[in-house]
């Protein structure tokens, strides 16, 4: 008997050309909410700040919490590993002995990003050497224009080009891509930090890179770092609600609770575009007071006042205050925290879960949920 295997399910999202927009993911057909869009494994990852620096100790190739005794690395005390095989695949990788020295014989560097960027030029070095494919894909991502990054890559380039072997404008064109495409895999969520959640380490995926912003995202990314298993550093998109076929998947590249002028300021500094959307149209015409109004706001008043159409309609743009049903419905109240909240995905027959997942504290609620939080005792927060 032949046994005849089944395709492979069509993808949610499909790369193409928008005006002004470059290149985006649109929806492949109706999307429903929890839906998964792309779960991404990372060209690279590299270290946001030593072990010292951090709120707990992480190994410096899973980038794992370490729970127990750390490893430490022989050449560089200072770098720690969860395991003996963490530290055995690091120094066949990315940080091989003379990694470490070249580490050691750095001048300080008191600036974090300064040291950050050392680190990401040190891994597209190891990346070129051990996967020339994954860094020519590193090299095809868009990174603007790069004659921006060229004071940098001025000194990072004096400062590694005998150990990279990089010319300064390969330098100046990698600081660029990574300064438009590295996803920051953030520390455990803790409430007593006061929502100061440090960067643990910087991933550049290849495929979740195509991502454009919007202030009022129809998808959000969740990571599980501390998770076990293969796969902790992988990052997965997840629908909000339903997309349309046809309609842009976008993601926030920041909080959703950010306001107006920081949305703008870090936009502007980091990817170099100015934001247009439904919800900046709205608020750049807000005073300072009115924005600090909205966020006091009782937005549970004004959710009972939405009608029917608002609500099915929430997140399309057409309403005069786009972002009031979407920061009750979707931002988590959750002490410090800030975070945007998507279901969790349906069944493989396509039930809801009836289960809605915050992408920073991790904490769920009810779907229908939207206050009283209880402890269900596994810490995991139901809303009754």
């Amino acid at each position: 008997m032949t046994v005849v295997a089944s395709p492979p399910p069509e993808p949610l999202v499909r790369l193409a050309d928008v005006p002004g927009r470059g290149r985006a993911f649109l929806a492949s057909r109706h999307i429903k909410p929890g839906e998964i869009l792309l779960s991404d494994s990372p060209l690279l990852l590299y270290p946001a700040a030593s072990a010292g620096e951090a709120s707990s100790p992480f190994c410096s190739h899973c980038f794992r919490s370490v729970r127990s005794t750390p490893t430490p690395c022989p050449f560089c005390p200072s770098v720690v590993f969860c395991s003996t095989r963490c530290l055995s695949g690091a120094l066949s990788s990315c940080h091989t002995p003379s990694i470490c020295r070249a580490l050691a014989a750095l001048p300080p560097l008191p600036d974090p990003e300064l040291r950050a960027q050392v680190q990401f030029l040190l891994a597209a070095s190891s990346l070129s050497s051990t996967s020339p494919a994954n860094f020519h894909h590193l090299l095809s991502l868009d990174g603007g224009d790069a004659t921006a990054a060229q004071q940098e890559a001025v000194f990072l380039h004096s400062l590694l080009s005998p150990l990279t072997g990089f010319s300064l404008q390969v330098t100046a064109t990698l600081i660029a891509k990574d300064k438009r495409n590295a996803f920051g895999l953030m520390e455990p969520f803790r409430a007593e930090d006061a929502g100061e959640r440090r960067v643990r380490a910087y991933g550049i995926y290849p495929n979740a890179s195509f991502f454009n912003h919007d202030c009022l995202p129809n998808a959000c990314r969740f990571d599980y770092l501390d998770r076990d298993g293969d796969g902790n550093t992988d990052i997965t998109v997840r629908a909000i609600h339903d997309i349309p076929e046809g309609r842009e998947v976008c993601l926030s590249y920041f909080p959703t609770n950010w306001g107006y002028k920081e949305r703008q300021q870090r936009l502007m500094e980091d990817y170099g575009f100015q934001c247009i959307c439904d919800r900046c149209e709205v608020e750049k015409n807000w005073k300072d007071e009115d924005e600090e109004d909205m966020e006091e706001e009782d937005e549970d008043e004004r959710l009972e006042e939405m009608d029917e159409e608002t609500v099915e309609n929430a997140g399309d743009g057409n309403d005069e205050f786009p972002h009031a049903y979407f920061f009750v419905r979707y931002v988590c109240d959750q002490d410090n925290c800030g975070g945007t909240m998507a279901p969790l995905p349906p069944s493989p027959q396509g039930t809801p879960s009836g289960l809605i997942e915050c992408n920073v504290c991790g904490r769920l609620r009810k779907e229908d949920g939207f206050g009283g939080d209880d402890d269900d005792g596994d810490g995991i927060m139901l809303d009754e």
